[in-house]
Formats: C-alpha cells, sequence, structure tokens
C-alpha cells in the first residue's frame, strides 16, 4: 500500500501545481530523474539544452535541403515553433519541434522538385500554402480534442498502434544512420568510434557528465576524425565554407501561395504528425511515470500552430522530434526549460550562417554514430511503449498490427512511396496507416483457445 500512496501524492501535489499556476514551478533538482516540472542548475540546463541543439541540426537541417527551403530559416522557426509548444502547453510537455520528414516525399511531389540537395525550389510557395494547409486541418483536430476530449483518439491509435509508429520510425530513419557510416572504410570506424563514445560516457562517466553524453560523445569523435585527418589516417575536414560563410545574416522569409492540387497532395500528413505527436507525449509518459494525455489536445494545438507560423514565414512543417526523445531517454532529464533554452539558441542559429556551416563540417561517420545511438533509442522506445502499457501480444491482433507494420516501415527506404493518385506516402506514413486500419479491422472474440498461434505458426512450433 506504501507505493501507491507515493504515487498518488505525487499525483495530487501535480495538479494542485496546475490549479495554481498555468506553468510548472520547477522545483531545483541535482540527480535522479528530471520530471517535467523540476529543473536542474541553470549552468547544468543551458548545456543539456544544447545537446538537444545538436540532437536535432542534423535533421532540422537535412529536411529542408532535402526540399529546397533554406536551413537557416528552418532552424530559426524550429526554435519559434518550440517556443509557441512550450506556451500553449503550458511547460508540461517536453518537446523539440524540428522539421519533419513527413512533409519531404509530398513537397517534392507537389513542387516537382528536381534541383537535389541544397538546390533552391522554385515552387517554394505553393509548398508553403500545403503546409499552412496541413497546420489549420491539425488545429481543427486539436480543437476537437480539447473540447471533447482524447478518449476517440486514444480508441483509433492505442499503445499497440502509437508504440509502433514510434518505433517504425526509428527503424526507418535507421538506412540514414546506416548509409553515413558505409559512406567509407574510415567513415564506418569513425561511426563505431563515436557510439562507443558515447556508450562508454553514458555507463561510466560520472553523473553530472554521464547525462552529456550525446554532446561529449559527439565531440569526442569530432575530434578524433579531426586529428587522423591531419596525420593522414583518413580525409580532413574541409573548413572553406566556415571561412567564408558571414557571422549574421538573416533568414531567408517567403510566403505561402495556395494550390489546390498542392493542398490536397500534402494534407493527408497531418495524419503521421498526429501519430508522431501521440507517440511522443507516450513515449515521454512511460519515462516519466507521469499521465501527459491530458495535454494532448494542448500538444497537438501547439505543433498546429507552430507548423502554420512555420509555412507563413518559409520554413519547413515542424514535428514533435524523436531525436531529442533519444537524448531524453539517454539523459533522463525531461525539463521542459531545457527545451526553452534550445529554442533560443536556435533562434539565435538561424541569424549566424557560420555555425550552420561548422555544424556541416561534422563527419559523416560522426554524424552516422550519432544516429544510429538516437534512432536506435527511438526504435525502442515504441518498444517501451508496449511494454509500460502492457500490450499482450499473445493477441493475434496486437501481433499483426506491430509486425506488419514494423516490416513495412523498416523496408520502405530508399525512395519506395505509395501513391493513391496525388497522394503520396513514403514508408513511415504507409506505416502509420497500417498500424490505424489493421487495428481498427481485426476484431478478435473475448476468449480465443490458441491466441498465440500466428506466433507460434511463424517460428515453426506446433
Amino acid at each position: 500500500m506504501g507505493v501507491p500512496e507515493l504515487k498518488n501524492t505525487q499525483n495530487t501535489s501535480v495538479e494542485e501545481d496546475e490549479q495554481k499556476s498555468y506553468f510548472p514551478r520547477w522545483q531545483v533538482k541535482k540527480e535522479g530523474i528530471i520530471r517535467p516540472d523540476e529543473r536542474l542548475p541553470w549552468g547544468p540546463t543551458v548545456l543539456v539544452g544544447l545537446q538537444h541543439v545538436l540532437a536535432m541540426f542534423g535533421s532540422t537541417v537535412f529536411a529542408p535541403l532535402a526540399m529546397g527551403f533554406d536551413p537557416n530559416t528552418a532552424i530559426f522557426f524550429s526554435g519559434i515553433g518550440t517556443l509557441i509548444f512550450f506556451l500553449i502547453v503550458g511547460g508540461r510537455v517536453p518537446s523539440y519541434l524540428g522539421s519533419s520528414f513527413a512533409f519531404i516525399g509530398v513537397v517534392v511531389a507537389a513542387t516537382s522538385y528536381r534541383g537535389g540537395v541544397g538546390g533552391i525550389n522554385p515552387n517554394m510557395p505553393v509548398a508553403l500554402g500545403g503546409i499552412v494547409a496541413v497546420g489549420i486541418i491539425y488545429a481543427i483536430v486539436a480543437l476537437i480534442v480539447m473540447l471533447v476530449g482524447s478518449r476517440w483518439v486514444s480508441a483509433l491509435m492505442p499503445p499497440v498502434v502509437t508504440g509502433t509508429v514510434v518505433a517504425a520510425i526509428g527503424l526507418n530513419l535507421s538506412g540514414a544512420a546506416i548509409g553515413q557510416a558505409a559512406g567509407s572504410a574510415f567513415a564506418g570506424w569513425m561511426a563505431a568510434v563515436t557510439v562507443v563514445a558515447v556508450a562508454l560516457i553514458a555507463v561510466y562517466a560520472p553523473g553530472s557528465l554521464r547525462r552529456l553524453s550525446i554532446l561529449l560523445g559527439g565531440i569526442i569523435a569530432y575530434l578524433i576524425n579531426l586529428i587522423c585527418g591531419f596525420v593522414g589516417l583518413g580525409p580532413r575536414i574541409d573548413f572553406h565554407k566556415v571561412a567564408n560563410a558571414a557571422w549574421i545574416g538573416f533568414p531567408h522569409f517567403s510566403t505561402p501561395t495556395f494550390s489546390s492540387g498542392a493542398i490536397s497532395l500534402i494534407a493527408p500528413v497531418v495524419i503521421i504528425l498526429l501519430a508522431e505527436n501521440i507517440g511522443h507525449v507516450r513515449a515521454v509518459s512511460s519515462m516519466t511515470g507521469q499521465n501527459l494525455d491530458k495535454y494532448l489536445g494542448r500538444a497537438f494545438m501547439g505543433d498546429a500552430i507552430a507548423t502554420i507560423v512555420s509555412g507563413f514565414g518559409g520554413g519547413t512543417g515542424v514535428t514533435t522530434y524523436a531525436e531529442n526523445i533519444g537524448v531524453m531517454a539517454v539523459t533522463r532529464i525531461y525539463s521542459t526549460l531545457i527545451f526553452v533554452v534550445a529554442s533560443l539558441v536556435a533562434i539565435l542559429l538561424g541569424f549566424c550562417p557560420k555555425f550552420g556551416a561548422l555544424i556541416g563540417t561534422i563527419p559523416t561517420g560522426v554524424f552516422g554514430g550519432l544516429s544510429i545511438v538516437l534512432f536506435g533509442l527511438i526504435a525502442i522506445s515504441g518498444a517501451r511503449i508496449w511494454v509500460e502499457n502492457k500490450v499482450d501480444f499473445s493477441k493475434s491482433r496486437n501481433l499483426l498490427t506491430a509486425g506488419i507494420s514494423l516490416i513495412i516501415g523498416s523496408g520502405m527506404v530508399g525512395g519506395i512511396v505509395v501513391k493513391f493518385g496525388n497522394i503520396t506516402f513514403d514508408g513511415i506514413g504507409v506505416a502509420t496507416f497500417t498500424a490505424i486500419v489493421l487495428y481498427q479491422i481485426l476484431r478478435e472474440k473475448e476468449s480465443q483457445p490458441d491466441e498465440s498461434v500466428v506466433a507460434d505458426s511463424a517460428v515453426g512450433r506446433e
């Protein structure tokens, strides 16, 4: 009886705090799990915030490059969007909002962009109109959830579905991580060095340093790569772009143009954003031991408004970032103030092309190693949702929903897409819809004589 009483006391104190103020009081805590309504001293808070900037940077920059958008603008609006999210959820849900990969395929299709990574998309305004439309639809769904509750969302996407989507995201992105690591023999070795550095720091470093494993592991691997380049054991890091980049420069703002064709193509992305956000909230809930479902409507609205603002200014659509879930899983720091620091740094970086150029010098092997760690943790976060919610995989409904969707999500890589007329879905999108549809159409009897028959036959048992 003692443990439940402690939990009830904690939940009661959180509810009382919510009634007294819109934002948490963020009590200072120096060790153990740092929950969303707690914080580290300001020095460590800033350092962990920088680690989250590093975690989001690669994906937040790559997505706009792949769509022909300006990366500095995307970084700027990721910071703005994260602040918007923080304000709307009242600082109760830890999250960083970065460039969403779900938009890449549909934006390229809607704009017929063929410029490749690093080019400028001449039809960017049309894509921005579609992104704004997604944000508006998203906001309508958020408003419904805020008015009538999230039970219907939970029924549509229960833990077996959200856990599957989160795991599928990690597995789908794993191909990019392995691709970076396998670019050359030297890149492979550097990826291995990066993984080992992060792992050793995460497990064996003193408590305070252990929380900075991603940042410190990346710095150590970068320095090793730099030294290897100087002594001729590998290619040298090229700093020419850093030298030529300006210290201060404004992001390139653009305005949207609304086209019905582009909107119809891009609009279905809202389903993926909903699933990603639900998965994010559930993953953080499982890691912190706090039920954050009551903030789901506000979390939807925060992401929606951030996407609308980004689309009106020339940025990409944004989403709650799984990369930062990976950092939280390693550090066990969930304080929402961490993301205020990260967002402010991102806004400043949006005005500093030189820093973006410096981050661009991180070798592919090092980035690959960091990505392997982070994407692996994302995939395991999905599995953790299953465990924490006691998903019963002896039931064929759950087993098939997860198994089929994961195979699709992990296998549809390298540009493989599914098209329905003018609508295009990548691996994450197809896995999301597959999980939702399979769970709804597969109905089991109340009692099954042999619920594990599918699992048994799959491994050849009788």
